[in-house]
């Protein structure tokens, strides 16, 4: 396997790294008082650190697609179970934003009322959010008494403070439908960018905000036609007066490095061009109450509205909210949301709470994301362009899979791009060849060699200095994961993976235990620190794929109390633990499946017209599966591996067009004579053609040859099976990848039957 070559002891460590892990290593594990999670409510406790996370409140209008999915609640996830692996206090909030037009819009498309649209879209989120594991310890909603309660004492104290302006505002009205037209209601030509779609209070293209009276040619959402320009009077939160606090309160942050980039360049241009009055009232029913005699029938705008459905959504959880949102002494607030609702967070939000005179958690880390985009283009529900959350599940791909692959792609400094071919790159190499293999040969090699038992273990040089390079990628995990960069913090787990790979290929313990006494004290040694590693890393996985983390602890039989995490790289399992029964994490990800994914999500803007390339395609991977069970069974693996590959074959097959599927021959209504057949001529087959051996085919064919002899040396050491047939698979793998010309074809002679 490719993660096995390379030698660990090429890596340098400096002497007083390798004195500083074995010190930590001698200590052992620390004892710890955990934190009870599952206890609620929650409450900040004294002397401990109090972290409340959020991430934005999801508009309930819509299905989250895997954009909006780690754009918030699964970055949001991930950083909440790291911090209570880290025994801290921790409360994670969310819920759906329920007012503002774009209810009302969804509402008026769907012929439902808007109440019906929320109590629909609610029980879909949590439907998607519950599939993925995200672990809310509280999912609410915005439509609640609560969120009227706090949002009009807010502004009551706000108003009274002197931080309103009352504006007389010229809107768009549209005469066809008698109403003005809220920014959700209203589309046209941006300003800014010239984008043909622009909405009323952003473009889409640009990210610019945008009054609705600025776009050129507007139309009406609901009846297409144009509106007019009529006159309200409105309540604006006075910005300008907050400025000087806002521009400190985000230099200290900066300074603090506790906004990411993306954050203080979005803040501080708002801040540089100079902060204008923001309207926070609007003409529209579905809303909280704007709760001032002269502003009747007005309801709050959603985004001076929304970001304070955290807090009612907390009130709903907790009467003693406050304990929570008014103890900045004791709370660190940490938001999470893609790049667009930052300004909210970051300006809008806390001037309003600035402006009550109150004392505040407010924002301490705030991570606004890029975006992620499907194979280049878009998300999009209309065209069917991409995975949303409803549609995952469909896909039977796990889901810590998902959660894998949008973590390690987390757009944290620029766009990424979700692609099917580097999902199945990531599952293949990464988890299955990488992480997989690991711990899968640690495991079995203990079960199989030293009776599922911990050896005692007597380290070496090379063992300490092995010890050392994991604890150097365990510090930078933390270092990243609490600077929130959390794609870096999870390339630290596999560079662990990879190394402990790396770690056996040297010591190769399966022919230390055919050797002397003292050989297979060694072997003992060996396998029990990577088993020990395997440990560390189901702790470590945990807060990017907790049900695997859930499997492998299983499979280990980890103490209930060793499942927190640890300074350094410390034995977990002591001499004498038993481990439980290893089988593999993770299968391969086929290239059919990964073809019939990208079909299917491609969206209208795909080109189905080439249903004769799709059958060809079919048909060359179903002789490429047929091959690969024919080699599995002369090479005599497994019945399980290959009644799994059996299976894959079947299913290939029956996507063939029916008059091309061949039907099995039961006996059954045979005519009585058989039709003479006419001789035909024999056909001399033509020569096949030469094929040029490239650089590059020659390097795969010594792939393939060092391949085949780890093979032939696995078995005749009598590994477990488990482990012959994860190398048969990488074999296989390996021979697909030559010219058909080139590759070995099976004999077809069967053995006589005795």
């Amino acid at each position: 396997s490719t993660q096995s070559t390379g030698n660990f002891l090429q890596i340098s460590v400096t002497e007083d790294q390798k004195k500083t892990a074995i010190k930590k290593w001698q200590e052992g594990y620390p004892i710890a008082n955990p934190i009870n999670h599952e206890e609620h409510p929650k409450k900040p406790i004294p002397g401990k650190k109090n972290n409340l996370i959020t991430s934005a409140l999801p508009y309930v209008n819509n299905v989250p697609h895997l954009g909006n999915i780690i754009g918030a609640v699964l970055s949001a996830d991930c950083f909440a179970r790291y911090c209570r692996l880290k025994n801290e206090n921790t409360l994670y909030i969310c819920g759906t934003d329920e007012y503002g037009t774009a209810t009302e819009t969804k509402a008026l498309a769907e012929g439902l009322t808007p109440q019906q649209i929320c109590d629909k879209y609610n029980a879909l989120h949590r439907e998607v959010y519950s599939w993925f594991n995200i672990s809310f310890d509280y999912f609410g909603r915005t439509t609640t008494k609560q969120q009227t309660e706090v949002a009009q004492d807010i502004f009551w104290k706000l108003h009274n403070n002197g931080y309103t302006v009352a504006q007389t505002v010229e809107q768009l009205y549209c005469p066809h439908c008698s109403k003005f037209l809220a920014d959700r209601f209203v589309e046209g030509t941006c300003p800014f960018c010239g984008f043909e779609d622009a909405r009323g209070d952003q473009c889409d293209k640009c990210s610019k905000l945008i009054n609705p009276t600025e776009l050129k040619d507007p139309r009406c959402k609901v009846c297409s036609k144009s509106p007019e320009i009529k006159t309200s009077k409105h309540l604006f939160l006075d910005l300008p007066k907050l400025e000087e606090r806002i521009k400190k309160f985000t230099d200290e942050r900066d300074a603090m490095n506790t906004y990411n980039t993306t954050t203080v360049s979005i803040t501080n241009s708002w801040i540089k061009t100079g902060l204008k009055p923001r309207c926070i009232t609007r003409d529209l029913k579905w809303g909280t109450p704007v709760p001032h005699e002269d502003y009747k029938g007005k309801v709050f705008y959603v985004w001076f509205d929304a970001p304070i459905g955290y807090i009612s959504i907390t009130a709903n959880y907790m009467k003693e909210w406050e304990l929570w949102w008014k103890n900045p002494e004791n709370v660190t607030l940490h938001q999470f949301m893609a790049k667009d609702n930052v300004p909210f967070h970051s300006v809008i939000f806390p001037a309003s709470l600035m402006a009550t005179g109150e004392k505040w958690t407010l924002v301490n880390t705030l991570d606004g994301i890029d975006w992620l985009q499907y194979e280049g283009t878009k998300f999009s529900k209309s065209r069917g362009t991409g995975v949303f959350g409803d549609q995952a599940v469909e896909t039977g791909i796990p889901c810590d899979i998902f959660r894998c692959y949008l973590l390690l792609n987390r757009p944290e400094t620029s766009d990424t791009n979700f692609t099917w071919d580097s999902l199945a790159q990531t599952n293949n190499n990464i988890l299955l060849n990488n992480l997989g293999n690991f711990v899968l040969r640690a495991l079995t090699f203990c079960k199989n060699s030293f009776g599922s038992t911990i050896e005692k273990i007597t380290l070496n040089a090379d063992d300490e200095h092995f010890i050392a390079l994991v604890n150097g990628h365990l510090s930078s995990y933390y270092k990243h994961f609490d600077e929130r960069m959390m794609s870096r913090a999870f390339e630290c787990v596999f560079a662990i993976s990879k190394i402990g790979n790396q770690y056996l290929q040297y010591n190769a313990p399966w022919v230390l235990t055919k050797g002397s006494d003292a050989d297979k004290q060694r072997a003992g040694s060996v396998i029990s620190v990577a088993t020990n590693v395997a440990a560390l890393l189901s702790v470590i996985i945990s807060p990017f794929m907790p049900t695997m983390s859930k499997i492998l602890q299983e499979q280990i039989n980890m103490p209930e109390e060793k499942k927190l995490f640890t300074e350094s790289f410390v034995p977990l399992l002591k001499p004498g633990h038993i481990i439980g029964q290893p089988f593999p994490l993770f299968s391969k990800m086929e290239d059919a499946s990964v073809a019939a994914f990208k079909t299917k999500f491609a969206g209208q803007d795909s080109s189905s017209s080439a249903p004769v390339t799709d059958v060809e395609n079919l048909q060359r991977e179903i002789e490429k599966q047929g091959n690969k069970v024919r080699e599995l069974k002369s090479s005599k693996a497994s019945p399980d591996l290959i009644k799994s590959e059996v299976a894959i074959l079947l299913d290939l097959k029956k996507k063939l067009p029916a008059e091309l599927q061949q039907k099995p021959s039961n006996g059954k209504n045979k005519p009585s004579a058989k039709p003479q057949a006419k001789p035909q001529p024999k056909v001399q087959n033509p020569p096949k053609a030469k094929v040029e051996i490239t650089p590059e085919i020659a390097a795969l064919q010594k792939q393939i040859e060092a391949q085949g002899q780890k093979v032939r040396e696995l078995k005749g050491q009598g590994v477990d099976k488990i482990i012959i047939d994860a190398e048969v698979k990488v074999l296989l793998d390996l021979k697909s990848k030559l010219p058909p010309e080139l590759r070995p074809q099976p004999t077809g002679k069967k053995g006589k039957k005795k």
